[in-house]
């Protein structure tokens, strides 16, 4: 696997994967990340509850994608390596999945990257999900995964951290082959009050990527040339279980790419 030496880390701008491991209950994050998760936490109690089921729903979507013959997925913004790993799962359906993980953050590329190193059917790529050109013209994500064949694409809790979206999802549906999938989860601020909303949004003001919240009709365009498979999108706790649900929310959905796409 090839070697890249991190970006200089910065200790002291929050970081949205530094606080998402730190509500998992993760060791990898510094003062200035467990502070604006603290912040979160206030404006919305329920926050490590709802950060635990994100990873079930990641966890249920990657066994449903295996289970439908994928067996090489991208994921986009994976975070700090948590057990269990995509392709960890992958493997209990599809024993030869072949998984490219991407993150900006320079300490999740390091910790991928040892990780997994002596996995060659593994690359872990530092690309800012927000630049889907660089993504898929990385040599890793080249030389792992097929494009002529099914992919899964993984958007777990990145989205909300991305403005331009839904042009980056159309960036990469253009990229795959019918029969791919897309797992999809993503804050929105349906169920949360005006207030609730503003501070979340200023927890995240000061991080090295600004809250995003979306309604649940903006949330379906990023699903545009996808049909929605059952339960369609839902409180990320719902996606075929049931979880409790939060008040704060994050909605999750699964769709599988159409053979033709609508004009325009």
């Amino acid at each position: 696997m090839e070697e890249r030496i991190p970006d200089v880390i910065d200790v002291h701008t929050p970081s949205p994967a530094r606080m998402y491991d730190y509500w998992l209950g993760g060791k990898d994050n510094f003062a200035a990340d467990r502070e604006a998760a603290e912040k979160v936490i206030e404006a919305h109690p329920e926050q490590r509850e709802l950060v635990r089921a994100n990873r079930d729903f990641l966890v249920r979507a990657v066994r449903f994608l295996a289970e439908q013959g994928i067996e090489q997925f991208l994921d986009l913004g994976t975070g700090i390596p948590t057990s269990p790993n995509v392709h960890e799962v992958a493997r209990e359906v599809q024993p030869a999945a072949r998984v490219v993980y991407v993150d900006n953050d320079p300490i999740v590329f390091a910790h991928n990257q040892a990780f997994r190193a002596t996995d060659d059917r593994v690359a872990t790529v530092q690309a800012d999900v927000g630049r889907p050109s660089e993504i898929l013209g990385d040599p890793a994500v080249k030389r792992l995964l097929d494009f002529d064949r099914p992919v899964g694409l993984l958007a777990i809790a990145v989205l909300h951290f991305v403005p331009e979206g839904e042009a980056v999802m159309a960036a990469l549906r253009e990229a795959l082959p019918p029969g791919s999938f897309l797992a999809l989860s993503t804050g929105t601020y349906e169920g949360l009050s005006p207030e609730q909303r503003e501070r979340i949004e200023k927890a995240y003001a000061k991080a090295s990527a600004p809250a995003v919240i979306r309604s649940r009709v903006e949330i379906e365009r990023l699903f545009a040339g996808f049909d929605l498979v059952e339960p369609g999108l839902v409180h990320v706790a719902k996606w075929r279980a049931d979880g409790p649900e939060t008040r704060g929310r994050l909605l999750a959905g699964v769709g599988s790419l159409r053979t033709s796409l609508p004009n325009g």
